[in-house]
Parts: C-alpha cells; sequence; structure tokens
C-alpha cells in the first residue's frame, strides 16, 4: 500500500507561470497553480487531462527546469537523495542540479527526434552522453555499457550504429526511453512519450516502460492526454485541469469511481467493446491560462455547477482513502447543494 513507501518526490503550492512581456504589458500564464503533489517510491505515477491543462509544463517544473519565459512563482520541490535527506531543489546550483540529473532524475521529453542529434550515429549521442556524466569511461567501457543495456531492453544489437531517421518513430522513441534510464535513475519523467504512435507501437513502447520500472524498482512520472495508456500502465492518476491537480486516486478508483464532473467526462468519453453508443467529450473548451475563471476553473463547462463554484475554489475531499477530489459536489455544505442548476 501507498502508506508504506517512501515518498520520493513531493511538492508544496508549486506555481510555475509563464511571464511574457508583450507591447509593454505583463502576460501571466498560470501554468502550474498551487499544486501539491506526494509521489512514492517504486510507482507509476501518470498525470492526465485535455491538451492545454498544464501537464507539461508541470513535468518541466518536477525537473526544475525553469527556463525563462517559465518562472518559479512560489512553492517548493523536495527530493528525496537517501532515506535521511530531502532537499528543496529550487535552492542548488546548476552543477549542484547537472549531478543530480540522469543519475537521480531522468527526462523523456515530448517527441524522440528533439532528445537525438540527426546527424550523429545513436553511438555518439550514447558515447557524448555517457561521457558528460561518466567522464572517467574509456570509450569501451562507454559502449559496453550502451550496448548491453540495448540488449537488455531487447533491442537489436545493430541499432547504435544508425541514424535516427533511418529508424521507425516507435523505435527512435524506445531508443530515448533507454538512453533516460541508461544510468538507472531513481526517477523518471516521461512527456507524452507515446503521443504520434499507432496503438501497436504505443503498447511495446508501454511495455518497455513497465520493464525498466520492474527491473529497476524506480519512480516513474509519466504524462499522457489518452487515459487508455494511464489504465495500462499507472498505479495512480492526477486529473490536472486549469493549471491544477483536480482529482487523484489509484488507477482503480479513478476508473471505477471518478468523482470530479471533469474526470467523469474524461472516462465516459473512452470507446468500449460491444458498445454502439454515442461518446460524449466534455463540453466546451479549456479556459486560457492567462484568464482564469473566478472560482472552481471548471465551472463553466460544469453541467452540475451552484452558485458557491464561481465564488470559490473548492478545497479536496477524501471520499475514500488514496482518493482526493476538488469538487463542491463533495465538499459543500448541505444547504449549497441544490442551489445551482442540475442538468
Amino acid at each position: 500500500m501507498t502508506e508504506k513507501k517512501q515518498i520520493i518526490l513531493r511538492t508544496e503550492q508549486l506555481k510555475a507561470f509563464y511571464i511574457l512581456e508583450m507591447h509593454g504589458t505583463q502576460k501571466i500564464v498560470k501554468a502550474v497553480n498551487d499544486v501539491d503533489l506526494t509521489i512514492y517510491e517504486n510507482e507509476i505515477y501518470g498525470i492526465a487531462g485535455e491538451s492545454g491543462c498544464g501537464k507539461s509544463t508541470l513535468l518541466k517544473a518536477l525537473f526544475n527546469d525553469f527556463v525563462p519565459p517559465l518562472r518559479l512563482v512560489s512553492g517548493k520541490l523536495y527530493y528525496r537523495i537517501d532515506w535521511e535527506k530531502e532537499i528543496d531543489v529550487t535552492t542548488l546550483s546548476p552543477e549542484e542540479l547537472r549531478q543530480l540529473r540522469m543519475e537521480y532524475i531522468s527526462y523523456i521529453p515530448q517527441g524522440s527526434m528533439s532528445a537525438l542529434n540527426p546527424v550523429l550515429k545513436l553511438k555518439e549521442t550514447y558515447k557524448d552522453f555517457i561521457g558528460s556524466h561518466l567522464g572517467d569511461q574509456s570509450r569501451e567501457e562507454i559502449f559496453e555499457l550502451a550496448y548491453k543495456q540495448i540488449q537488455t531492453l531487447g533491442l537489436p544489437k545493430n541499432i547504435l550504429d544508425l541514424y535516427p531517421h533511418q529508424l521507425s518513430g516507435g523505435m527512435r522513441q524506445r531508443v530515448t526511453i533507454a538512453l533516460a534510464s541508461l544510468l538507472k535513475p531513481r526517477i523518471m519523467i516521461g512527456d507524452e512519450p507515446t503521443t504520434a504512435l499507432d496503438v501497436v507501437v504505443q503498447r511495446g513502447v508501454i511495455q518497455m516502460l513497465k520493464t525498466i520500472q520492474e527491473n529497476f524498482k524506480n519512480t516513474i512520472i509519466l504524462v499522457t492526454h489518452d487515459m487508455g495508456v494511464h489504465a495500462n500502465i499507472a498505479d495512480r492518476i492526477g486529473i490536472m485541469y486549469a493549471g491544477k491537480i483536480v482529482e487523484e486516486g489509484t488507477t482503480e478508483q479513478i476508473f471505477g469511481d471518478p468523482r470530479h464532473p471533469y474526470t467523469q467526462f474524461l472516462i465516459n468519453s473512452l470507446p468500449k467493446f460491444g458498445d454502439k453508443n454515442v461518446r460524449h467529450s466534455v463540453p466546451g473548451s479549456p479556459p486560457s491560462l492567462a484568464d482564469l475563471p473566478t472560482g472552481c476553473p471548471f465551472h463553466p463547462r460544469c453541467p452540475h455547477v451552484m452558485e458557491i463554484c464561481t465564488q470559490q475554489v473548492p478545497e479536496f475531499s477524501y471520499p475514500d482513502e488514496h482518493h482526493k477530489v476538488a469538487c463542491w459536489l463533495h465538499s459543500a455544505p448541505q444547504a449549497a447543494i441544490g442551489e445551482g442548476k442540475h442538468e
């Protein structure tokens, strides 16, 4: 059970905004807006939500990768480096961060070609990568480490002798994941690793991530808008909307007993075998993160909206162990229930 697991990463009221200067005025995009997360060792944690809800920015924040115009506005980000030491990594120097990355935490970017140099053979990319983190390794030791890992993950022996463009999209993605896992990091962060892949290739990528997690007993934090991928790989899922986590639970809780109306729409829009009924997506469009509505950010799209939803942001309530939801339907005073419209 998760309560017996060691916390490996957590945030406290994390706010990461894009602050843009436009024609003499400042535009603030609240991509990660007061997020509290607790991630455990030896689990796969999925982050789900529509495009534009802040998922990828949250991953950058968890990786402590704040490159302008993205700025850490407030909050804390803690990594547990060992059993007794937890550090706020937002206070570290660039050199201290470099030492942590790839050996303690690694990042699988969205789009494999962005991680691979198109004019270098893969073995040269591996050599540069390993050499930058294990500088005292000889060329022979580097290639031995790379080939051993490639074979362990079931990739072709000769793959390191190829250029990225000679591989299919799915194989490039596998190579990127293999590279991110090479130094056996305790945390791996993946940004839409199955995007633009057909379902058969997706399955192979998902299985590869599962194999890595089972072999290393590490933690994988995975962002994808595809709820089907989460159903197949995640232990727990956080549902993100308008820069906030609005529901979190085990995969069984999220799919078997979704409480937030937004989560219910995401689940109900999935196709089901033998069901020929029309599936309905979330009505309306996500709000602009630069111009959020007052109160609960989902209230303009919610069929159960009440007056209190338009005025106050709901706190989390806990319908079950390990399950929390930020919705006035579950946390409003009883007198407020029924004030608004119900469709």
